[in-house]
């Protein structure tokens, strides 16, 4: 099959039996009695706190305030009385802003304000995504009106939906893909609508045949919109490689996907944004896959500020010997520091490694195979990379592609010295970012 990239790799459960533990597993909702809601869940500012403890909230209610251009509202994800507005450690390296709210189980929505589609205007569904608190919902939480915002002087010819889902384990979008699929077209035609690009295409691996299938039924008759299954393979659904084969173009170093002509969004959150736009809805909620370690897999519907122990809980609880979770997939989710820890905007995964599986292992030298020069998508050096990063030199770190690797940890999946290369690098670029903001 032509449709894919050079370099990756085939996790075992990326295309076995990690998926199979939830892929059949339809969406159930579940209700909580508190959510710790953190203000900072997208790329940019936190939003600022507009409540106050004791306040009663209606569902939908904005709870905090934009903070500049890649600012987003906070809406409450439940009815009920303010608790605190304080800091907690969730998983960033420093505690954030949270407001907890005691959800009174009425579910009493905020009126909502949908848009006269009749009459909306470009830059009027955008301002619904934006006040609709849209980020994006495959895990990189980027204000999603920023991205539908073409800049003058740039053009996109494509809109590409992520259905890939490439990640082990995760089968969230894999679920929406099969329940949801006039909601992800409709929204699909939105993006389409407001940014004025004529072609979509919605991009799924080829281990789900079943939602290709339901997919196509679903655009059955729009022209502008085609399927394109992609070949099986990790990490197909980053975004540089999902432009990389849907056009043919590659992404340029060190620029943003619209300077290659095209815009990529997660099937969820297309979902979010036809909500947003048809019914005034804010995004809430999200679907969430609990996995691997827990009694009785499934794929959530979650309120925003669901800690992960409800979740784990609503799965039957933790298995015997389970030791450590993980905030989205094995690859590139993050560790989290125990089960107070909430569901955000961006949470597409919540799965629990067993004491084998949470295994450290130490690290040897180098042994210079270039394993992980054939597996990087991006086609850079890693070990190079590395080497830079224990000398200290980050100025070679950064010619060698330091900001164009995608983080994806392949690398450090087929090293078979078992360095940590991915960690290191992601690690080196936050140290960069802190020094730029002081």
């Amino acid at each position: 099959m032509r449709n894919t990239f050079r370099g990756g790799v085939h996790p075992l459960h990326h295309i076995g039996e990690g998926k199979l533990l939830t892929q059949a597993n339809p969406i159930r909702a579940i209700t909580v009695d508190t959510v710790v809601i953190p203000v900072g869940m997208h790329l940019g500012a936190p939003s600022e706190p507009c409540v106050a403890k004791g306040q009663h909230v209606q569902l939908g209610e904005v709870i905090a305030t934009p903070v500049g251009g890649f600012g987003l509202p906070v809406h409450a994800s439940v009815s009920g009385e303010v608790l605190f507005v304080e800091e907690r450690q969730m998983l960033k390296s420093k505690p954030e802003v949270c407001i907890g709210i005691r959800n009174d189980h009425a579910d009493e929505w905020v009126e909502l304000q949908p848009l006269d589609l009749a009459s909306a205007t470009p830059a009027e569904l955008i301002a619904a995504v934006k006040n609709a608190g849209i980020c994006g919902m495959g895990g990189a939480a980027f204000p999603t009106h920023v991205k539908m915002s073409i800049p003058e002087g740039k053009h996109a010819d494509v809109i590409i939906l992520n259905g890939a889902e490439c990640e082990p384990y995760l089968t969230a979008d894999h679920r929406m893909m099969l329940e949801q699929s006039a909601r992800i077209v409709a929204g699909l035609k939105l993006i389409l609508r407001a940014t004025g690009v004529s072609r979509g295409v919605i991009a799924i691996e080829t281990n789900k045949p079943d939602a290709i299938a339901r997919m196509r039924e679903a655009v059955s008759g729009e022209d502008a919109i085609s399927i394109l299954p992609l070949k099986t393979k990790y990490p197909q659904g980053s975004e540089k490689q999902l432009i990389q084969v849907v056009t043919g173009r590659d992404v340029p170093r060190g620029k943003l996907p619209l300077d290659a002509g095209a815009l990529v969004f997660n099937v969820s959150t297309a979902a979010a944004i036809h909500d947003a736009i048809t019914l005034g809805k804010p995004l809430v909620e999200r679907v969430t896959t609990v996995t691997c370690g827990v009694k009785e897999p499934g794929n959530l519907l979650l309120r925003v500020g669901t800690r992960y122990e409800d979740a784990i809980n609503a799965c039957g609880g933790l298995v015997e010997g389970a030791s450590k979770v993980f905030a989205g997939g094995p690859m590139t989710g993050l560790c989290a520091a125990d089960l107070e820890v909430t569901a955000t905007k961006a949470t597409n995964g919540i799965v629990v490694f067993d004491e084998m599986q949470a295994k450290a292992v130490e690290e040897s030298a180098c042994i210079r195979c270039a394993r992980c020069v054939h597996v990087c998508p991006i086609g850079l050096h890693p070990y190079l990379m590395r080497t830079d990063l224990d000398k200290h030199d980050t100025e070679s770190a950064k010619q060698h592609g330091l900001m164009d690797c995608v983080l994806c940890s392949a690398c450090s999946f087929i090293c078979p010295a078992r360095r940590y290369l991915s960690s290191s690098f992601k690690s080196a670029r936050e140290d960069l970012a802190a020094k730029a903001r002081r």
